[in-house]
C-alpha cells in the first residue's frame, strides 16, 4: 500500500464510527486529498448500486460522496445481508456469493478476509488516504480469530486505530479503557487514541475524565464531537427507526411506513423525512394506519416471511381497508411484490420454506423469484416527471391489466415499483405527494426542497463538526506516519 490510512473503531455498534468516518472523509477531501472510505465487511440490508453495477452498503456509498470519490465495490468488498436470525446472504465485490450461517462466523470466512484485504490494498495503491470504518467493537474477543474488519484489518496493513465512544450511553470512559485493555498486546500497539461522540453540555466538565483516560492509557483524546439533532445520514441498519414529525402548523400529510422485521433499503423514505409538511411514522400495528394518508410498504430481505408477519399483525387487512377507502399506498421492491396476487419462490431464494403464497391482491401483478440477481441503475418518467432509481432484487414481476408505473404497476391510488430511491427525484416526489394530497381532498403546495442539496448540506455539516471539534491535523499526521509503536500495554492485554 502506498497511501496513508486510519481505522475508526468503536466501543460498541452505533457509537459513531460512521459519523466520524464520513466527517473525516469530507474534511480530508477539503484539503485536496484523494481519499476513499472503506469497510471490510458491512452487515446491512441497506445497500446501493454503483455505476459499474455492483452492490455496496449504503453507508459506504454516502461516505464516497463525502470523500468526493466515485463509489465502487472495493470500498465495501464484503456485504452480509441478513435473511434470517442465523443466516445471511453474502455479497463479494458487489455480486452475490452464496450464504453464510452464524456457525460459519469464525471458521468459514477466510476467503472473505482475503477479498477484503485485497480490496483495501487496491484502494491504498490508488488513493492518497483511506479512512476505514470498523464494525461493532474490536473488543469482541470471541470473534477475534476470524476478524478482518477491526484489528485483523489493522494488523494486515499496520493501520493506526482510533476508538470512538458514545458518551450519551453512559460509561464511556470505562468502555474506552476496557476496549483497549481486552486486546492482545500486538493489537493494543495499533490503538492510538480516542474520540468522544454525542457530548451534551459544557465540555470543561468533561476535561478531568479526558485527562484521566489519557493518563491511564497513555493515549490522547483527539476531540469531542457534540450531540446535534440535525446530524443524520442515510441509515445503515434498522436499529433506530424513529420517523420524523412535521414542523409545519398547516394541514400535513400523514405517512405510515410499515416496519417490517426484515426491512431493507428503508432509506427510500428519507426523502419524505426532509419534507416539512409531512408526518412520517414507522408502524407495526394496525392502529398506526388509522389516520394515515399514505401507507408505504418498503423493501425487505425476506418478502414471504415478512408478508406472513404482516398477516399475523392484522396489517394486511388494515392496508386493504386503507386502499379501499381511497387512501394511497406505495409499495417498493418487496413491498410492491406483497401488493400483488402471488409470490412464487420455487428455487428457495429467500429460504422461507414456502414455494408460493398469495399477496394482498391490490395490484394485478405476480412475482417469481429467480437465482439471477438484478443490479442496475434505472432512469425513466412517471407522473410527467423524470425519475432515477436503482434496482436490487431476485424477484421478477409480471404486470397484467394495471397501468405501468416505474417498471411496476398502478391501480388508482395504489402504486408499486421495483425502483429504490425514486423519491429522491425532487420533481417526481412533488408530483407524487400532490397526487396523495388530492386523494384526501386538499391541494398541497410544493416545498421546492432538493434532496441532493440536503444530503450535501449534511455532509458539509459533518465536515464542519470534525474540523471544529477534532484535531484533524494530528489525525492526518497519524495516518501519514503510522502508529509510533510506543503505546503502553494495558494490564488485561498481558494476561495469557
Amino acid at each position: 500500500m502506498t497511501g496513508s490510512a486510519i481505522l475508526v473503531a468503536g466501543t460498541t455498534s452505533d457509537a459513531g464510527k460512521t459519523i466520524v468516518t464520513t466527517g473525516l472523509c469530507r474534511a480530508l477531501a477539503r484539503r485536496g486529498l484523494r481519499v476513499a472510505p472503506f469497510k471490510a465487511q458491512n452487515m446491512s440490508n441497506n445497500s446501493m448500486v454503483c455505476s459499474t453495477g455492483g452492490e455496496i452498503g449504503r453507508a459506504q456509498w454516502v461516505q464516497a460522496l463525502a470523500a468526493r470519490a466515485e463509489p465502487e465495490t472495493a470500498m465495501n468488498p464484503v456485504l452480509l445481508k441478513p435473511g434470517s436470525d442465523r443466516r445471511s446472504h453474502v455479497v463479494v465485490h458487489g455480486r452475490p456469493a452464496g450464504d453464510i450461517s452464524s456457525t460459519d462466523f469464525v471458521d468459514g470466512r477466510a476467503h472473505l478476509a482475503q477479498a477484503a484485504y485485497a480490496a483495501f490494498d487496491d484502494l491504498g495503491s490508488r488513493y492518497e488516504a483511506v479512512v476505514a470504518e470498523g464494525a461493532g467493537s474490536p473488543a469482541e474477543v470471541n470473534l477475534r480469530e476470524g476478524d478482518y474488519v477491526n484489528m485483523g484489518l489493522a494488523r494486515h496493513a499496520d493501520i493506526p486505530t482510533v476508538v470512538v465512544g458514545d458518551i450519551d450511553r453512559g460509561g464511556v470512559f470505562a468502555a474506552m479503557y476496557g476496549t483497549v485493555a481486552l486486546l492482545e498486546p500486538a493489537d493494543q500497539g495499533l490503538v492510538a487514541g480516542f474520540i468522544v461522540n454525542k457530548f451534551r453540555g459544557d465540555e470543561t466538565l468533561l476535561e478531568p475524565g479526558l485527562r484521566r483516560l489519557a493518563e491511564l492509557t497513555g493515549r490522547p483524546v483527539y476531540g469531542v464531537l457534540p450531540w446535534r439533532a440535525d446530524v443524520w445520514l442515510d441509515s445503515e441498519d434498522a436499529l433506530d427507526l424513529t420517523g420524523r414529525r412535521s414542523s409545519s402548523g398547516e394541514r400535513t400529510l400523514r405517512v405510515a411506513v410499515i416496519r417490517l422485521p426484515r426491512i431493507s433499503n428503508f432509506t427510500d423514505v428519507d426523502a419524505l423525512g426532509i419534507e416539512p409538511d409531512l408526518d412520517v411514522v414507522f408502524a407495526s400495528h394496525p392502529r398506526a394506519l388509522a389516520d394515515a394518508d399514505l401507507v408505504v410498504l418498503p423493501g425487505t430481505r425476506a418478502t414471504i416471511d415478512d408478508l406472513a408477519w404482516l398477516r399475523e399483525q392484522g396489517l394486511d387487512r388494515a392496508i386493504v381497508r386503507h386502499a379501499e377507502a381511497g387512501g394511497s399506498v406505495l409499495g417498493i421492491c418487496g413491498g410492491f411484490q406483497m401488493l400483488g396476487r402471488s409470490i412464487s419462490d420455487p428455487h428457495g431464494i429467500e429460504m422461507s420454506g414456502a414455494t408460493k403464497v398469495s399477496g394482498l391482491g391490490l395490484l394485478d401483478v405476480s412475482t417469481d423469484f429467480v437465482p439471477e440477481k438484478v443490479l442496475r441503475l434505472s432512469h425513466g418518467e412517471a407522473l410527467g416527471q423524470p425519475v432515477t432509481g436503482y434496482e436490487i432484487h431476485h424477484g421478477l414481476v409480471t404486470r397484467d391489466e394495471d397501468e405501468e408505473f416505474l417498471d411496476g404497476a398502478r391501480r388508482g391510488s395504489v402504486f408499486g415499483t421495483m425502483w429504490h430511491g425514486s423519491l429522491e427525484s425532487d420533481a417526481f416526489r412533488e408530483s407524487f405527494l400532490s397526487d396523495v394530497a388530492r386523494h384526501v381532498g386538499f391541494e398541497r403546495a410544493g416545498t421546492g426542497i432538493s434532496f441532493a442539496a440536503q444530503r450535501e448540506a449534511r455532509l458539509d455539516l459533518l465536515g464542519d463538526l470534525v474540523e471544529t471539534h477534532l484535531d484533524v491535523e494530528a489525525l492526518l499526521d497519524l495516518m501519514t506516519r503510522g502508529s509510533p509503536r510506543r503505546w503502553p500495554v494495558l494490564a488485561a492485554g498481558r494476561v495469557r
